[in-house]
């Protein structure tokens, strides 16, 4: 498998993250995930005035790769506002661990000469919920 390529991943982040709709908490954030195919899928946050609907960079990228028929994850390079880069929300750690064992993650901020770092999906989210857990479905995809 070909080494993944951070700084194409980033890239790809950075420049979704200026489509974000943010009007609410000022707070954009981009994503871009290597599948297992080696395709690039990016997303950006989605806010709401009903602030529970928003959607998340990393849920919105998940899901174009859905969209695109693709199920595994590589690699997920995430791009925040703020000198600090922000990890995923619990809820996306859960949505990512769905779609990936552990894979690393890539956290970058949007400020320039900032710090980034990566880190691992088995980091951020200790004991995931699996699908295998599910009544009826002994260790099967769902």
């Amino acid at each position: 498998m070909p080494a993944i390529d951070w700084n194409s991943l980033v890239a790809a982040a950075r420049e979704v993250r200026e489509h974000a709709y943010a009007p609410y908490s000022q707070y954009q954030v981009g994503a871009a995930l290597l599948s297992g195919s080696g395709k690039v899928y990016v997303g950006c946050n989605v806010e709401n005035a009903s602030y529970g609907l928003a959607l998340c960079a990393e849920r919105s990228a998940i899901a174009a790769m859905i969209a695109d028929g693709e199920r595994t994850i590589r690699a997920i390079a995430i791009v925040t506002d703020g000198p600090v880069p922000g990890p995923p929300c619990g809820m996306c750690r859960q949505v990512l661990a769905e779609f990936a064992d552990d894979v690393p993650v890539h956290l970058a901020s949007a400020q320039a000469g900032s710090m980034a770092r990566t880190t691992s999906l088995s980091k951020l989210l200790a004991d995931p919920f699996r699908p295998h857990m599910l009544r009826g479905n002994p260790g099967g995809t769902p």
